[in-house]
């Protein structure tokens, strides 16, 4: 694909990287839930500060794609320290991995998915793994398409609603490590 460049983000991103997660999570979820708890999830997730807390994390990374210089997609990935939930040393996980709408449907997610993949191999790591949630059926579906299973699930909460996501892992095998 012509025009695309995968960049590290730096907290001079910060803003391009909020507007980004903003705008792609209330795409893809405005619709299934209240717009109460939207506006306070997208207040406290996508808030400036907390970008910025999470750019200066060493356990974190994020990754922002560009398609003819507009940003499209993005990605976030955390070491053991930095993980939502399993803490495992051996594991990356993607806490984060979005595209925008115009761009969905254009091989942008895989190209994101399998960068996640090449680092979690190039640092040695055994799998990695997210979390999803059990209604994003078309997210289920293209994780599965990338090899990851389901391996159990977690609570994660939008403003007030406790809502129920999937984690799924994907194996790394011995060749790519």
């Amino acid at each position: 694909m012509d025009g695309i460049i995968l960049k590290k983000c730096t907290e001079e991103d910060a803003d391009i990287l909020r507007s980004l997660l903003a705008e792609t999570f209330s795409d893809t979820f405005a619709s299934m839930n209240t717009p109460e708890d939207m506006e306070l999830y997208l207040n406290q997730a996508f808030a400036r500060d907390r970008i910025l807390e999470e750019l200066r994390n060493q356990d974190s990374a994020f990754y922002l794609l560009y398609r003819d210089s507009r940003p499209a997609g993005c990605l976030k990935l955390n070491e053991a320290a930095a993980q939502t939930e399993t803490g495992d040393p051996h594991s990356l996980e993607v806490e984060r991995i979005y595209v925008a709408k115009e761009f969905q449907g254009t091989g942008l997610g895989s190209r994101l998915m399998d960068e996640a993949v090449r680092l979690a191999a190039e640092q040695k790591k055994e799998y990695i793994w997210l979390g999803v949630w059990e209604k994003n059926e078309r997210a289920i579906r293209f994780y599965e398409g990338k090899g990851f299973y389901r391996t159990g699930s977690h609570t994660f909460t939008v403003g007030n609603d406790e809502q129920t996501d999937y984690i799924m892992r994907k194996d790394l095998s011995e060749e790519k490590r």
